[in-house]
C-alpha cells in the first residue's frame, strides 16, 4: 500500500471526527424524541404530528440552503429521522 498523502489524512480525520459528532447529536436528539413520545402517550395524542413536520422540513430546508447543503437531501435526511422518530413513538404508545 502506498502512503496517504499528509492533506488526504487531513481531511480523513476531519470527516471521522464530523461522522462521531453525527452520531453524538443524532443520539441527543433521540433521548428528547423519546421524552416526546413518552408525554405523548401519556397524554394520548398522536404519535405523528403532520404540522410540526412540515413546519421542519421547511425550516430544515432553509437551513441547508443558508448552508450551501442540498436542500433536497436535507429534507431526506429529516423525513428518514421523522420516520424513526413516529415509529419509536408508535411503541412507546403500544407499551402503555
Amino acid at each position: 500500500m502506498s502512503e496517504v498523502p499528509d492533506e488526504l489524512a487531513r481531511l480523513r480525520g476531519s470527516i471521522d471526527n464530523i461522522d462521531a459528532a453525527l452520531v453524538h447529536l443524532l443520539a441527543e436528539r433521540f433521548k428528547c424524541t423519546q421524552q416526546v413520545g413518552a408525554l405523548k402517550a401519556a397524554q394520548k395524542l398522536p404519535a405523528a404530528d403532520p404540522a410540526r413536520e412540515e413546519r421542519q422540513i421547511k425550516r430544515l430546508r432553509a437551513l441547508a440552503e443558508d448552508a450551501g447543503l442540498d436542500p433536497v437531501f436535507a429534507e431526506k435526511f429529516l423525513n428518514f429521522i421523522i420516520a424513526e422518530v413516529i415509529h419509536h413513538h408508535e411503541r412507546i404508545l403500544e407499551e402503555r
